[in-house]
């Protein structure tokens, strides 16, 4: 141990101490310039690879983009499934039946046209033609069914228009 001690008090010691500080130092600008000729390189590359424009810049416009996209796609989605649940309020099925009503009047002249939504809600319209006036008639439609008395006519209507596509 004390051979370890006098070998770090002589000036030999301090000349390879100091030898390996020059070697580090001249190691750490030579770094220094290949990192700086990498890095050099790097963005050459790049602008070749963007045609005279940095690719990095195009890359980060592109992810603005795509990120815009993403988000007007978001709304666009929310907006259609407002839409899908106001179309089920809409109507979509619709069943019409011609008749006569009276038997003195011929060519089925008289109707009854159901509107039904898609929860089969909606209205029932009989027409009802004589010679002499003209009537039309409604009643509300609930699942498909009327609080009120129907005819078999307008049965009928509400049935095509339950069953229509």
């Amino acid at each position: 141990m004390s051979n370890i001690v006098e070998f770090l008090k002589t000036d030999t010691f301090l000349i390879i101490l100091f030898i390996i500080s020059i070697l580090s130092i001249i190691l750490l600008v030579f770094n220094y310039l290949k990192l700086n000729r990498i890095k050099h390189d790097y963005s050459e590359f790049m602008k070749k690879l963007g045609n005279g424009k940095d690719i990095d810049e195009s890359l980060k416009s592109y992810i603005e983009r795509v990120q815009k996209v993403e988000d007007l796609n978001k709304e666009i989605i929310q907006y259609c499934e407002r839409l899908d649940k106001t179309v089920d309020t809409c109507i979509r099925k619709v069943g019409i039946v011609r008749y006569n009503a009276f038997k003195d009047v011929g060519s089925n002249l008289s109707f009854t046209l159901a509107l039904l939504d898609n929860n089969n809600n909606g209205v029932v319209l009989n027409g009802i033609y004589s010679r002499d006036n003209s009537n039309i008639y409604s009643k509300p439609v609930k699942d498909g069914k009327s609080e009120y008395v129907l005819s078999d006519e307008e049965k009928e209507a509400i049935e095509k228009a339950v069953n229509s596509k």
